[in-house]
């Protein structure tokens, strides 16, 4: 098991924890989100908070009905906090730019803790040694929201298949992409069960797989994900479309009633037990030295 951290972030930084709460910065704005996770006390004072935030996120009271994968909510904003910025990504030569919003389920257009996804993911695919020779890779994103990891292999040179349920949600990542001067993704607008087994029977076959499915989540047409009934008949249909013997997974979970072990038992029951395999969480340390859980991953590269 490992416990990893990205240290090449400059324009993400998680200043402080606690209260069930965190303080981040992205690029110059600072927002207060809820975290469910961070259950002990706060480093700075709830004066120094208010004082640093551009925009705190509040929930909306009542219960969280079953099948929904988030609360709704709504963003206080100082006066200089805008709707919409952006902020860039860098690592060796992959360049990424992500126009951010404040959304009603309070997430912003990026998940910083999987720019170790992106990473990997690149360095697989901009390999020349890869035992996978066939370029360009084809590799397939599942849940793929706006799409960090797809534009980490599209930047790789990959052919990327990016799978969303949610069309808003695609428009956004194309602008993503826009914004990273990068081309010619797949997008695809449909549920991601219905995909899979579909891509099963058309006989295709991927170089690589991410997938990183939600608790919860609806199709464009009402079908119903619920990731304990669910994630163990998608990856054996992942198993069934990465090519043969070689080939890249990427798995990440952000349910809190799944651990690592939860991954590795997962994908060892479908793929075997695969030299190299890396599991582990992921993690942000703020200001105060306290490491914040942000979800499990399994990975492997045959």
């Amino acid at each position: 098991m490992e416990i990893l951290t990205s240290t090449d972030w400059t324009e993400y930084e998680l200043i402080d924890t606690g209260n069930r709460e965190k303080l981040e910065r992205f690029g110059k704005y600072i927002l207060i989100r809820p975290e469910p996770q961070a259950v002990w006390q706060k480093s700075l004072p709830e004066s120094e908070w208010e004082r640093l935030n551009h925009a705190r996120y509040v929930r909306m009271k009542g219960k969280k009905t079953a099948g929904d994968e988030f609360e709704r909510g709504s963003w206080v904003r100082k006066p200089k906090m805008p709707e919409q910025w952006t902020i860039s990504y860098r690592y060796k030569q992959m360049n990424l730019n992500f126009r951010l919003g404040l959304t009603a389920f309070g997430h912003i257009g990026v998940f910083p803790e999987q720019a170790i996804n992106w990473n990997y993911v690149y360095d697989i695919v901009s390999s020349p040694v890869h035992p996978l020779t066939r370029s360009p890779l084809k590799v397939l994103n599942l849940f793929a929201y706006t799409g960090g990891t797809s534009l980490a292999a599209k930047a790789a040179g990959a052919d990327v298949v990016h799978v969303d349920s949610v069309k808003p949600v695609i428009s956004w990542a194309k602008e993503m992409m826009e914004a990273s001067n990068l081309s010619n993704i797949r997008w695809v607008v449909e549920d991601a069960m219905n995909f899979v087994r579909r891509e099963v029977k058309r006989g295709n076959l991927y170089d690589g797989i991410i997938l990183d499915p939600p608790a919860y989540g609806r199709g464009p047409d009402g079908e119903k994900w619920i990731l304990e009934d669910s994630i163990d008949e998608i990856i054996a249909i992942c198993k069934a479309l990465l090519v043969p013997e070689h080939g890249f997974f990427v798995l990440s979970l952000y349910s809190m009633g799944f651990s690592a072990l939860i991954c590795e038992n997962l994908v060892k029951t479908r793929f075997g037990d695969i030299p190299g395999m890396q599991s582990g969480e992921f993690y942000f340390g703020d200001r105060g030295k306290r490491r914040l859980p942000l979800g499990t991953f399994l990975r492997f590269d045959r």
